[in-house]
């Protein structure tokens, strides 16, 4: 998996900005990690990053933590696979770099993240990817479409409060689907 190259920029409540993480900050967030019980031994190295915000608060990123979130989905894509939350566009870029994904199609809820992120993918990858803006909880997908693997990834946050929302969408896609999954769902059920 690679870094996004979606260039900065704003939409709305929505940010895309680059960030640097200083040695001294990866020090600092080592220290700190190994004290806390909620970071899950994380921690970012230094270098510099992108990430996505809303009302300035952090929704993803592609530092190697988060990237790593995401490869359980990555191994198992192939085909045509849909990715139901667009975000920063980690999942998508390294899904439709890999030979085996012929298409994939992303649902996203928030027309300013389309704007921002899905225009810079839209260019890159042409006729591989359909951007649609919609609720994920409310989409239906189409009945003659069996997709390769699907992720779903809507929730800014991890909690299990998210649970039931993962129920739902994995009941939607389980005969539409050869292999799915979502974001932090084994996070979620032991209650971090």
């Amino acid at each position: 998996m690679n870094k996004v190259s979606v260039p900065e920029g704003v939409s709305g409540d929505w940010k895309v900005t680059r960030f640097t993480v200083t040695e001294d900050d990866e020090k600092m967030e080592r220290i700190r990690s190994m004290f806390s019980f909620s970071s899950r031994g994380r921690c970012v190295p230094a270098g510099v990053y992108t990430k996505l915000t809303r009302h300035g608060y952090l929704v993803m990123s592609d530092t190697p933590d988060e990237m790593r979130d995401h490869c359980i989905f990555i191994y198992n894509a192939k085909g045509h696979v849909l990715i139901n939350g667009l975000g920063l566009g980690v999942v998508l870029q390294s899904c439709l770099e890999k030979p085996e994904v012929t298409h994939a199609t992303v649902i996203e809820k928030s027309p300013d993240v389309i704007a921002l992120v899905g225009t810079h993918y839209q260019e890159k990858y042409g006729d591989r990817l359909t951007i649609i803006n919609a609720d994920a909880l409310e989409w239906i997908p189409p009945k003659n479409v069996r997709y390769g693997a699907v992720w779903h990834d809507i929730w800014d946050d991890l909690c299990e409060d998210n649970l039931s929302q993962m129920q739902t969408l994995h009941r939607r896609y389980g005969r539409k689907t050869d292999w799915q999954g979502s974001w932090g769902k084994e996070i979620c059920k032991r209650g971090y």
